[in-house]
C-alpha cells in the first residue's frame, strides 16, 4: 500500500508540474494586440488567428514575400532564332525540357510540330494532327546566352510501328546520369484525344553518349500506365527526372477523370534510367498542377504548380521529395516551364534553386468560324535561388495594362444571362 501511495504522490507531483509548465507557455505576450513595427520573427506565446499561425508554422517560410526564398514573380522575354513561318498554326514549339549546360553552351529539347495543316480535333487522321502535340517530334536547340537560340534539328523522331511513339513523341525532359544522356517523353501509340480516354499514353525514353545525339530509343514503355481503376490508368504525361537520394525520381502528371478533368502529380522511382520504375505508394504526391517543373532546394524538392487544381499558382516544397506543402502563392507562373537547374543531377542535399528557364505561350487563331492554336517558346526569369537576391523579383503588387484584364471579359452567354436576369 505504501508503494502505491508513493507512486500516487509522484504522479500528482508530475501532473502539477506539467500543468504549471502549461500555464507558463500560455502567457499572452501581447495583451493589447499584435505589435506594430518590430514584428516578431519567432512565434510568440500569444493567441493568434489561423492566418497568423500559418505564418509561423512554416507554411510560407517567411513573414513576407521578400524574406521567402520560395516566392518570386516571373518576367518573360521573347526568344530569337526560331522561325514560325506564317504563324498559321502549322508550325509549333512547346514543352521545353530542363535547360542544361554542356560543351560550353546551353541545350534544350522540346516538342516540335511542322504539319501540312493546323490541328483539327474532329478531323485528325494520319496527316492531320488532332492536337498541337500530335504528329510531333522531339527537337533541340543550343544557345550561348539563353536568349538567342540556334535550332539544331530533330533529336527523337517518331518511331516505327509498333514501338511506343510511332504516332507522336512529345513533352521531353532530360536526365544526365553516369556520363550518359537520357530523354524521357510521351510516347503515343494512338491519336491524342481519341477513344474517350483523353491523351492516353505512357512514357518511353532514348539514350545517347552526347547531348547532340545520336539517340537510341528504349523501344519499350519505361513508365507504365496504372492498373485499371487507378488514378493514372490512362495518363502518364510530362515526365520530369531528377537524381535524388541516390535514385532517379521521375515525377509525372496523371488525371483522375472528372469533368473538368482533375490533374495531379505522381512519382516513380528507379535505380536505372530505363527502370523498372516503382510508383510511390502515396501517389499522387501533388494534388494540382499541369506540366509541373521541380528542382532540388536545400535538402528537398521544390515544385512550380500552375494552371489546374485547388493549389494552382503555388510554389511547393517537400523536404523528403514526397510530402509537398505550399511555400508561397504567386501569379503568372510560366506555362510548361523547363528551368535551368544546374544541380538537377548532383544529389548533394544542398539544392540551390533556379533563376531562369524556357516555357511556352499559346496563340489562338480564328480561321473562319474555327479556333486553331500553336505554341511558341519564350524565356522566363525569377528569383527562386539561394544564391541570388533580386528584390524586384519579390514584388507582388503587379499592375497589368487594362487591355489584359478586358481580354478576359464576359462571354456572350454570360452577357445574355445577366441581361435576362434584369427583366425577371
Amino acid at each position: 500500500m505504501r508503494l502505491f501511495a508513493i507512486l500516487g504522490s509522484i504522479l500528482i507531483f508530475t501532473i502539477s508540474c506539467t500543468q504549471s509548465e502549461t500555464k507558463k507557455t500560455e502567457v499572452d505576450e501581447y495583451p493589447d494586440g499584435f505589435p506594430y513595427g518590430n514584428v516578431p520573427r519567432e512565434k510568440p506565446n500569444t493567441p493568434m488567428s489561423a492566418a497568423l499561425e500559418r505564418v509561423y508554422d512554416g507554411t510560407y517560410a517567411g513573414l513576407e514575400n521578400h524574406s521567402n526564398q520560395l516566392f518570386s514573380r516571373f518576367k518573360y522575354t521573347p526568344l530569337k532564332g526560331f522561325d514560325y513561318g506564317k504563324k498559321d498554326a502549322r508550325i509549333s514549339r512547346r514543352d521545353a525540357s530542363k535547360v542544361i549546360k554542356a560543351n560550353g553552351k546551353y541545350y534544350v529539347w522540346y516538342t516540335h510540330r511542322n504539319t501540312p495543316t493546323p490541328p483539327d480535333a474532329e478531323a485528325g487522321n494520319d496527316t492531320i494532327p488532332s492536337r498541337d502535340w500530335d504528329l510531333a517530334e522531339i527537337w533541340y536547340a543550343t544557345s550561348e546566352d539563353g536568349f538567342t537560340w540556334e535550332e539544331q534539328g530533330v533529336a527523337v523522331p517518331r518511331l516505327e510501328k509498333p514501338y511506343p511513339g510511332w504516332r507522336s513523341v512529345s513533352t521531353a525532359d532530360i536526365l544526365v546520369y553516369k556520363g550518359k544522356y537520357y530523354l524521357y517523353y510521351q510516347a503515343y501509340t494512338e491519336m491524342p484525344g481519341g477513344a474517350g480516354r483523353g491523351d492516353d499514353c505512357p512514357v518511353a525514353a532514348s539514350v545517347s553518349d552526347s547531348p547532340d545525339g545520336p539517340w537510341t530509343p528504349s523501344n519499350k514503355v519505361v513508365v507504365e500506365n496504372g492498373p485499371e481503376g487507378t488514378w493514372d490508368q490512362f495518363i502518364i504525361h510530362d515526365p520530369y527526372p531528377l537524381v535524388y537520394k541516390d535514385k532517379i525520381y521521375l515525377y509525372y502528371k496523371g488525371e483522375m477523370g472528372g469533368n473538368p478533368r482533375v490533374r495531379a502529380q505522381g512519382l516513380a522511382i528507379a535505380d536505372h534510367p530505363f527502370g523498372p520504375f516503382k510508383k510511390h505508394p502515396l501517389n499522387p504526391v501533388i494534388n494540382s498542377g499541369h506540366e509541373t517543373a521541380l528542382f532540388p532546394f536545400k535538402e528537398g524538392i521544390a515544385a512550380l504548380v500552375s494552371r489546374h487544381g485547388l493549389e494552382h499558382n503555388t510554389i511547393q516544397y517537400a523536404p523528403d521529395g514526397v510530402n509537398f506543402e505550399i511555400a508561397s502563392i504567386t501569379s503568372l507562373l510560366p506555362i510548361a516551364p523547363g528551368a535551368h537547374v544546374p544541380d538537377a543531377f548532383v544529389d548533394n542535399g544542398n539544392g540551390r534553386g533556379i533563376t531562369w528557364g524556357l516555357c511556352h505561350f499559346r496563340d489562338v487563331l480564328k480561321v473562319g468560324g474555327d479556333s486553331q492554336s500553336y505554341s511558341m517558346l519564350a524565356r522566363f526569369d525569377c528569383d527562386l535561388s539561394l544564391d541570388l537576391n533580386d528584390p524586384e523579383m519579390k514584388e507582388s503588387d503587379i499592375f497589368n495594362d487594362s487591355s489584359i484584364n478586358f481580354k478576359f471579359g464576359l462571354t456572350t452567354a454570360q452577357l445574355k444571362r445577366i441581361k435576362e436576369a434584369l427583366h425577371e
